[in-house]
């Protein structure tokens, strides 16, 4: 893994010398935070650069930071014949929850962007439809955003002691 995060990580500050947060490696994954105004390039690279050639993207989800000043997104991308794969993230201020859209690039990234607009409120720039998908249209709030409780606290009827409290 060290391996694939040094080759990546060499050719992106190469080619994006300000684009890279950081690198690392987690779990035996490839890692790397990148600017926001940056992952579109980055992305596009990584895809159709041939030594790395990250073709497929397995999944697309978004997140809160622990302050929740900061809304990001994550994506994981996979060479098919190398059997390799890598995490790019990227974060922005929760305010202004804009970035561009990978669909242009990967069009599966098509619904798992309108799920992430759908549940954290992140606007893709260039969606070609980017709308609900799960929730009711009406809904006027991003439900996984840490500022909603994840339970309805009004509820008399169920038992602190059935859920370890």
């Amino acid at each position: 893994m060290e391996e694939t995060l040094n080759k990546i990580n060499e050719s992106l500050n190469q080619k994006f010398p300000e684009a890279i947060v950081s690198a690392e490696v987690l779990y035996d994954f490839p890692v790397f935070t990148i600017k926001p105004e940056h992952i579109h390039d980055v992305l596009k690279f990584l895809k159709e650069e041939p030594e790395f050639n990250f073709h497929f993207l397995t999944d697309l989800t978004g997140m809160q930071t622990a302050d929740e000043k900061q809304l990001g997104v994550i994506y994981h991308l996979h060479n098919m014949p190398k059997n390799s794969r890598v995490r790019l993230k990227t974060f922005f201020d929760i305010n202004k929850p804009e970035i561009p859209t990978a669909t242009d690039l990967y069009p599966a990234a098509n619904w798992m962007e309108r799920e992430t607009y759908d549940f954290f409120g992140v606007k893709f720039k260039g969606h070609p439809n980017l709308k609900r998908i799960l929730n009711v249209d009406e809904m006027d709030i991003f439900p996984l955003r840490k500022e909603y409780p994840l339970e309805d606290q009004t509820r008399e009827d169920k038992d602190n002691a059935m859920f370890g409290r």
